[in-house]
């Protein structure tokens, strides 16, 4: 039976509209006025359907039933009331756009931001905390350990003690993850700074003093006592298993370290522990069953299932893909209500719709898009894969592969744009894992209800989530540690737009059974080579460079052209400074180093040259630091970076953290300093091997006050500031005296870049300059007698290669 797809080009027109609706203010597009000329065309268009159906009213009776002008005027009026349903869902979704905007614009946080004032506000927390990754965090000076900082999500509710129109805010605290559950209410100082229009919250909130914490609500307050001990139960099973049962059963990840979660991920089973519709369909059809057990009606047993859903909802915390799975077993069990059939596309549709309405920053949220095509996916394709496999194949066994196979085949588009490459195991992974996972859902999440009522009974039931948790960790390891598991592929837009076209082709030629010989050739060539050129590239010429450059290294200045991208090597863990102009060549220096990760990345400031590349690295990151922000320059750089899953802090002068074995402090900027050149991030790098300064594009006046500012000594190695560019501190290098002075700079860049009063002023203070217009891209290791240089093509100023 076909589906019923009438409400999916309604859906997608809501999607596209509140995607470019949020987006707008960025863009400089007034709100409003397109909202207005939406409802306008939505009123055209009705007044078109009246007329047209008015039209098939007063045809004669001999001509209605199967003239052609009658085919021709139903026609018309499904296709009138089809562009009707996508201009009234488009219109609400903008709508509700433009009132949050507006409440944006107008709260007392927006002039509080302007002016640079301190303000007391009172937030509510709508999530769950997150810890700071650990290269942000340094412990203070002294090395001392303490728990790692929180970053929270909420509402304020009140300004300077007057209660305000809520509007979403983002901060972080330094209060014990225990206390920072869904509901709880934080007071404090803070200064605020405005996020961009595309950015789910809509300020920043940076703590000025003391953290007051209330609890949350009773009706909020179970959920967050019961996940805390659920939480220290499960970890005291030990080992992978215990880590992962919190996150099989309410989405709780913080027990899951950095190698099982690298490891889940490159297995492609890291949807297994986010609360998806799984989750929320085994939690509906147990109440839905026990009530029916119970003897209730049906609409009773309608009630009690929302209820328990709703609870399951507040138990998880309100992500984005557990409302979208959750509004869209509401769709079904009204559906049930009314004693109608809920087709599940049909429900999908309306969930994303609904939510689109409630919440229109989901359309930007990759979470909520992974988790609807993923449902989409196993609506259309689960069926008619596991029938055409049932071909070659016994049916249960078909079954079992065509679900994780149509969740990947409807997921990876969206993947690509996070990161650029295929999963070559992720669907044997989750052949072997899926099936387990139900199981521990199950267990899992009865332990948790019963313990508060019967610790043994609840324990022994984590004991046996447990099993498939640690199996599925096992499976999660063993298809990382496979050789060639990760297939590069093209990049952004075009890489997501190739990969649907090849698999729409692959698709067609498993699913159609004609016997169309030529076209099934034509098809398969074109399939391969559609595959084979993109791999070819991203492949290839990596591989062959990979093979030329050394093993060990310290440092490394990626030739990108003319900008800035250098990468840092310490214990194990990599930053990146800046990202250069072009995602492409900063792409390919990362698979020449064999980079896959970036713990920590710095965005000096945000002109292209140091941050129009952020596209190669989205997914890839953990941390990015950066300076203030400057409007959509940095959310054009910062925002995909924020949904790929980084955590992104402002600093300033002061800030400090740890990479590996290296210590890093921020020199400059000072707080409130205005976006630009001379508010570039610099950083002081101590490594146990050598000491370095990276200088942004700090111009000579910046300079000449971040000397008096800040304790700045003798360096082994400067990252030359602008490029070389003539407006340097002499007396800044002087008193650095680096032995090595690099300089990212493309060739004939038309600047007249490095000037000759800068490379002078290096040969004055003894500083040899290593340029990665001649040297193409270098790598420095440092050992006793300095650093040993390795550069991509000979430079006659700074020696052959050794």
């Amino acid at each position: 039976m076909m589906p019923d797809l009438r409400l999916v080009a309604p859906a997608m027109a809501a999607w596209t509209g509140a995607w470019l609706a949020v987006a707008a203010p960025d863009a400089g597009i007034p709100a409003w006025p397109t909202v207005i000329a939406i409802w306008v065309a939505a009123v055209v268009m009705l007044v078109a359907l009246v007329s047209v159906q008015a039209q098939a009213v007063r045809l004669p009776r001999a001509t209605r039933p199967g003239g052609r002008r009658n085919r021709v005027l139903r026609a018309v009026v499904r296709w009138c009331a089809m562009l009707l349903i996508a201009l009234a869902a488009t219109g609400l979704v903008a709508t509700s756009a433009a009132v949050a905007l507006e409440a944006r614009s107008h709260s007392p946080l927006a002039e509080a931001a302007l002016s640079g004032s301190a303000v007391s506000v009172v937030v509510e927390l709508t999530a769950a905390p997150r810890a700071m990754s650990a290269p942000w965090f340094d412990g203070g000076a002294d090395g001392a350990t303490t728990e790692l900082p929180q970053r929270v999500e909420g509402r304020v509710v009140a300004v300077d003690g007057i209660g305000v129109e809520s509007v979403p805010v983002t901060a972080t605290v330094d209060v014990a993850p225990s206390k920072l559950q869904l509901g709880t209410t934080l007071s404090f100082d803070a200064n605020a700074a405005t996020l961009p229009a595309a950015d789910a919250a809509a300020f920043r909130l940076n703590v000025a003093g003391d953290v007051h914490v209330s609890a949350p609500p009773v009706w909020l307050a179970w959920s967050g006592a019961l996940r805390i001990g659920f939480a220290e139960a499960a970890t005291s099973l030990g080992g992978d298993g215990g880590a992962l049962v919190p996150g099989l059963a309410i989405g709780d990840t913080s027990a899951v370290g950095d190698a099982l979660d690298d490891a889940m991920k490159a297995s492609s089973l890291s949807h297994l522990t986010a609360v998806s519709g799984a989750n929320c369909a085994i939690v509906t059809a147990a109440a839905f069953a026990l009530a029916g057990a119970a003897g209730l009606r049906r609409g009773a047993r309608v009630l009690v299932a929302l209820v328990a859903l709703v609870g399951f909802i507040v138990l998880v915390t309100p992500e984005s893909s557990v409302v979208r799975a959750g509004a869209m077993a509401v769709v079904v069990l009204i559906a049930l209500a009314w004693g109608r059939p809920g087709g599940g596309i049909a429900a999908l549709a309306v969930a994303v719709i609904v939510l689109l309405c409630v919440d229109p920053w989901y359309a930007r949220d990759y979470g909520f898009a992974l988790s609807v095509c993923a449902t989409a996916g196993l609506l259309l394709l689960a069926g008619p894969l596991a029938r055409a496999m049932a071909r070659v194949m016994p049916t249960p066994l078909a079954i079992v592969l065509g679900v994780p196979l149509a969740a990947q085949l409807a997921c990876q588009p969206v993947l690509i744009l996070l990161d650029p490459a295929l999963a070559l195991y992720g669907v044997p992974a989750n052949l072997l894992a899926a099936p387990a996972a139900p199981v521990g859902t199950i267990a899992g999440l009865i332990g948790c209800l019963l313990m508060p009522l019967l610790p043994s009974v609840g324990f022994a039931f984590l004991q046996l989530a447990w099993v498939p948790a640690a199996w599925i960790a096992l499976v999660a390891h063993a298809g990382a540690a496979l050789p060639f598991g990760r297939l590069p592929w093209l990049p952004d837009a075009a890489g997501a737009v190739l990969l649907v076209a090849c698999t729409a082709l692959a698709l067609w030629l498993v699913l159609d059974r004609s016997p169309r010989v030529r076209v099934r050739a034509a098809a398969v060539s074109l399939l391969l080579i559609a595959v084979a050129v993109p791999v070819g590239v991203s492949v290839g010429a990596p591989t062959l460079g990979r093979a030329m450059r050394p093993g060990s290294w310290d440092l490394a200045a990626c030739d990108i052209g003319q900008g800035d991208a250098v990468l840092l090597r310490s214990g194990g863990t990599t930053a990146l400074i800046d990202t250069g102009p072009d995602p492409a060549a900063l792409r390919r220096c990362l698979d020449f180093l064999s980079i896959d990760r970036i713990d920590l990345l710095v965005l000096t400031h945000w002109d292209a040259d140091h941050a129009g590349g952020t596209s190669a690295v989205v997914g890839r990151v953990d941390i990015v630091i950066h300076g203030p922000l400057d409007d959509e320059r940095s959310s054009r750089a910062r925002d995909p970076l924020i949904a790929g899953g980084a955590e992104a802090i402002e600093v300033t002068s002061g800030d400090r953290g740890l990479l590996g074995d290296a210590r890093w402090r921020v020199l400059w900027p000072e707080p409130g300093a205005a976006p630009g050149n001379d508010a570039s991030v610099v950083l002081d790098v101590e490594t146990p091997e050598y000491r370095g300064i990276f200088l942004g594009d700090l111009g000579e006046g910046a300079q000449r006050r971040l000397l008096a500012a800040a304790p700045i000594g003798a360096v082994d190695l400067v990252k030359v500031a602008h490029h070389g560019s003539a407006d340097q501190s002499e007396e800044l290098y002087s008193r650095l005296n680096a032995p090595v002075g690099i300089i990212g700079v493309g060739a004939e860049n038309g600047y007249g870049h490095p000037t000759d009063r800068l490379l002078e002023l290096l040969e004055g203070t003894g500083t040899a300059a290593v340029r990665t217009d001649r040297s193409g891209t270098l790598l420095l290791t440092a050992d006793e007698a300095g650093f040993s240089l390795w550069t991509e093509r000979a430079d006659e100023d700074v020696g052959a290669r050794p």
